[in-house]
């Protein structure tokens, strides 16, 4: 069991190489939770919080089915700690960007604090009131969990790639969901994988996919670099995997080749580039 865990280790740390060869990004704390009839997505992010100052919350409201930023919002918010309110509810207001900015609240006390969203209008449409909360753990003693956010039935989702192509339904992100459930999900180490992944993937995924929805021309990047990893992993779905040793082995492959792939071909194109500027020099 202790040689299957390093093995699983070893392999995700190999996976993560592709991703390291995009842009870094800050560390900021964000959660996305749906309302609770799943009309819209709310992404609650915010950085550090200093207790007795006032500390930055930003919103934004996504619309579920194209993962871009919902225009035309009426919202109520207010905060509170053990049922106590410290900010709000702030009467009826409406977002015609579909965003909060410059929502400032101060917290007093160390303690888990709740965030309570009231969604009222949609494009200037009355709706039945669709409430979201969340939990904001403030102080050092009670450092932010590390756990992902919750998923659905199906198994959470791909926050990255449905922000590239635009809806969880594009055949990019079928094609990555059906690959996890029905292949790497079956075995006891591709279940292990995928635990250990999940918990890097959603520490970082919120971030990178709103930033695709700001950024056309940093979503159209991710596109490109998704695309030889989408087209490697197609190779699963054309074996058949019947043991833990062929999910390794499997597994070990692909990641090799992606390595090949994203580390690889730029080393050899950057080499030979040198080479050429330096026989070019000679002459």
């Amino acid at each position: 069991m202790v040689k299957k865990r390093e093995s699983m280790k070893f392999l995700f740390a190999l996976l993560l190489i592709p991703l390291l060869i995009t842009p870094a990004f800050a560390q900021t704390n964000s959660q996305i939770l749906p309302t609770e009839k799943g009309t819209l997505d709310v992404k609650l992010f915010y950085d550090e919080i200093v207790l007795g100052e006032l500390n930055a919350l930003r919103v934004d409201f996504i619309n579920p089915q194209t993962q871009n930023v919902q225009e035309h919002i009426d919202y109520r918010i207010s905060v509170s700690k053990d049922g106590e309110s410290i900010f709000g509810p702030i009467p009826l207001t409406h977002t015609s960007s579909g965003e909060i900015r410059g929502l400032k609240v101060e917290f007093v006390d160390e303690g888990i604090h709740t965030v309570d969203f009231e969604v009222e209008g949609i494009l200037f449409q009355p709706i039945p009131v669709e409430t979201v909360s969340f939990d904001i753990i403030v102080g050092e003693a009670n450092a932010q969990p590390d756990t992902p956010p919750p998923v659905n039935d199906n198994g959470g989702g791909c926050l990255i790639a449905t922000a590239a192509y635009g809806s969880e339904l594009a055949p990019q992100v079928q094609q990555l969901r059906e690959l996890r459930d029905n292949t790497i999900l079956q075995t006891e180490s591709g279940s292990s994988f995928m635990t250990t992944f999940n918990e890097f993937y959603y520490s970082f995924s919120p971030v990178i996919a709103d930033f695709e929805r700001e950024n056309p021309v940093f979503k159209e990047g991710v596109k490109v670099t998704l695309t030889p990893m989408l087209a490697s992993l197609s190779i699963l779905n054309h074996v058949d995997i019947d043991s833990e040793q062929e999910m390794l082995g499997y597994g070990i492959s692909l990641i090799l080749l992606n390595i090949g792939m994203y580390v690889g071909i730029p080393a050899v194109g950057i080499l030979r580039l040198y080479q050429f500027k330096k026989t070019k020099v000679k002459v």
